[in-house]
């Protein structure tokens, strides 16, 4: 089963606009005096400095592909590998320029990586892959924290879940990926026929379905391995059909692949636990429903998950006393 990826020319893939060098190089981590940028929310900003971490810059890496074509048979699963390859390429090539940003920055690593399309009127056969994140550091400095081969970390879990993920005694590696361009067979006029009023499986289209899926996992897994991790989180399957028609569907498969710390590069015990609070406004009928101030702050929730059902079973005992 070959394995897609990593085939870019080294000159191309490290290349970048100049207006992009002229911004890192007046972005935190490349100039001391310099300001950071992020994508991050100001609640992951302030857990990101809890967890030992300073956002560097907002990173991005960019490629306009132009995706080719090819012929498949009509009524045939087939994986269309011309177009998996585009879709690798791409999506490499701009991972690849993203990570050189914040590799620039002297960045351990990126959270929040995020992958997307777009398409653009005057190009109707080409896309623009574009991965964005936000760089960030360990104020420790020590280097820990970085992939195994030295560069930065690549990541798309938030900052609430990369907190979690240094508390438990791990850090992630990359953000993997595994596609698969996949026509699935089309049915012809008799066996359409056959199946009409009847419930049955449609066999072909859950062997195409199922075997396009699966090759997605395994390449994804297949970089996770490369990368010298020990699992993945996070792992999402997406499904789209581009601008190929209705039968040539590509499976994503995406993740962050994660591997353990050691000990010393843990997060203390006494760090500050990541806490979320129930707000009762919300809670249906709750807001209007004619409680007191005061019954309404007995079932206040803030904490842990375990107290969590208390306060939801307080808040429906408080309403049945008021409407029964």
């Amino acid at each position: 089963m070959p394995l897609f990826g990593k085939t870019q020319d080294g000159d191309a893939a490290s290349w970048e606009p100049e207006a992009a060098s002229t911004r890192i190089s007046a972005t935190a981590g490349a100039d001391a005096s310099g300001l950071f940028s992020s994508d991050l929310s100001v609640s992951e900003y302030v857990l990101l400095g809890e967890a030992g971490f300073e956002p560097l810059g907002f990173v991005i890496g960019s490629s306009i592909y132009h995706v080719g074509l090819q012929i498949a048979k009509w009524s045939q699963n087939q994986e269309l590998q011309v177009l998996t390859q585009a879709m690798y390429n791409a999506r490499e090539l701009a991972m690849t320029r993203m990570r050189a940003e914040a590799n620039h920055l002297k960045a351990d690593g990126i959270v929040g990586v995020n992958l997307s399309i777009q398409s653009y009127v005057w190009g109707q056969d080409v896309m623009e892959f574009i991965a964005t994140g936000t760089a960030v550091r360990a104020l420790a400095g020590t280097g820990a924290h970085r992939a195994p081969d030295g560069q930065a970390f690549t990541s798309d879990v938030s900052a609430q879940d990369f907190f979690r993920l240094l508390a438990a005694g791990a850090v992630p590696v990359s953000f993997v990926l595994g596609t698969c361009v996949y026509h699935i067979a089309h049915q012809s006029a008799m066996q359409s026929l056959r199946q009409a009023g009847q419930n049955q499986e449609m066999v072909t289209f859950t062997q195409g379905i199922y075997e396009a899926r699966e090759l997605a996992l395994t390449r994804m897994q297949a970089e996770a391995t490369e990368a010298k991790a020990s699992g993945i989180v996070g792992v999402s399957v997406e499904v789209n059909n581009h601008v190929w028609g209705e039968h040539a569907t590509e499976f994503l498969a995406t993740g962050t692949s994660v591997r353990r710390l050691a000990d010393e590069h843990r997060l203390p015990d006494t760090s500050p636990k990541p806490t979320f609070t129930l707000g009762l406004d919300s809670y249906p009928g709750f807001s209007n429903s004619g409680l007191s101030p005061a019954h309404k702050a007995d079932c206040a929730f803030s904490g842990d998950l375990k107290s969590l059902d208390e306060s939801v079973r307080c808040i429906d005992d408080r309403l049945k006393a008021l409407w029964w």
